[in-house]
């Protein structure tokens, strides 16, 4: 392993990643997002606009962890009345759980650019297992000083797993809201320490 000169970069495994230190997520630069299914025949997307999260990258790399939370009542489908019914205790329970929590467990290198971040994702309480597939999108430096570095991650997970069992069932058969969701994340991370 090489380290540049100017220490924003290193070579690791013919891919250049970020110098170890402790990075937050940039406020200004991310989005959570989530998209699920409606009625069995669409897509609806929302995403939470509050979110923090600590990114400590290691020596090792595949020793990198992330803390994550996101602030539950933050959440927008750009559609009032669904984001108060996703905001009530038959869905998120903004009011007893304020937030979604996530906790790395360990990383996973997957292939050039692409890893597997395991962790365990926290929702109205409860808490599973949830691997993200995360790309590695960049590191540099802004033209403000800061070295940065960019990602993306997925996954999809069963609602129902987390105690989100509300629905109805619809005439023609089918329900109004999917199981399954659809976790989006962009997000550039910024060096503290």
């Amino acid at each position: 392993m090489t380290v540049n000169t100017d220490a924003v970069t290193r070579d690791w495994n013919g891919l250049t990643i970020p110098t170890a230190g402790t990075y937050l997520l940039d406020a200004a630069h991310k989005r959570v997002g989530f998209v699920a299914r409606h009625m069995m025949v669409s897509k609806v997307r929302g995403e939470f606009t509050e979110a923090t999260a600590t990114i400590t990258v290691a020596e090792d790399p595949l020793a990198s962890s992330v803390s994550a939370t996101i602030q539950a009542a933050s959440l927008t489908t750009a559609q009032g009345d669904r984001d108060a019914h996703l905001c009530s205790p038959e869905f998120l329970d903004v009011e007893t759980h304020p937030t979604l929590e996530y906790r790395s467990t360990g990383v996973k290198s997957q292939n050039g650019s692409e890893f597997v971040l395991s962790g365990e994702l926290t929702i109205r309480g409860v808490t599973r297992p949830v691997d993200l597939a995360v790309e590695f999108e960049g590191v540099g430096r802004s033209p403000f000083g800061q070295d940065i570095f960019g990602f993306t991650a997925s996954t999809e997970i069963d609602r129902e797993d987390f105690g989100l069992t509300w629905n109805v069932a619809l005439e023609g058969g089918g329900v109004l809201v999917g199981k399954k969701v659809k976790i989006e994340i962009e997000g550039e991370a910024i060096r503290q320490a």
